[in-house]
């Protein structure tokens, strides 16, 4: 989606990705509690994998959203591609404060989720289905899209026609 966002904005758009910031750590970081533990709950036919974020975690986190908010104070439109869990909104918009944000939330029918997510090889099952009800909830946003209505074109046309790109 923020590929195809990039490619129909008339302007230089960065993209700022979680999956980016996490991607830096080293293999043993995962499932350590500093950073991030995994927690399965359900059943083998609907798992549930929990992510429980540790302090080093939350603190690489928190520094993804500063790097957001200084590519930002130095006039740079940032697209951020994030999954929100534990009052990231309320950090956003105070990093952000003064700046134009818009947020977007994409979503899809569990079953597209889940499915999607079985296809990617750097996806935990089950993540999918623990994060589903939690990701949008008590955030208000400017425009929700189902991304198994629209391609991601269409979905990237729509928002930069909100947003003004």
């Amino acid at each position: 989606m923020a590929r195809a966002l990039q490619a129909c904005a008339s302007g230089p758009l960065l993209h700022v990705s979680m999956d980016s910031f996490c991607e830096m750590l080293p293999d043993r970081a995962w499932d350590d509690a500093d950073f991030f533990r995994f927690e399965s709950r359900g059943s083998p036919a609907e798992p549930a994998t929990e992510v429980l974020t540790g302090p080093k975690g939350a603190a690489l986190l928190a520094a993804m959203r500063a790097t957001v908010a200084d590519l930002a104070r130095r006039g740079l439109d940032v697209v951020v591609d994030d999954v929100w869990l534990d009052g990231e909104p309320a950090e956003y918009a105070a990093l952000l404060a003064g700046h134009s944000v818009w947020r977007i939330g994409l979503t899809a029918p569990l079953d597209i989720v889940e499915a999607r997510e079985m296809s990617r090889s750097d996806r935990m099952h089950g993540l999918s289905r623990a994060q589903f009800e939690r990701v949008h909830g008590g955030v208000r946003y400017d425009l929700m899209i189902d991304v198994s209505l629209r391609s991601a074109q269409e979905a990237a046309q729509q928002i930069a026609a909100l947003v003004g790109l």
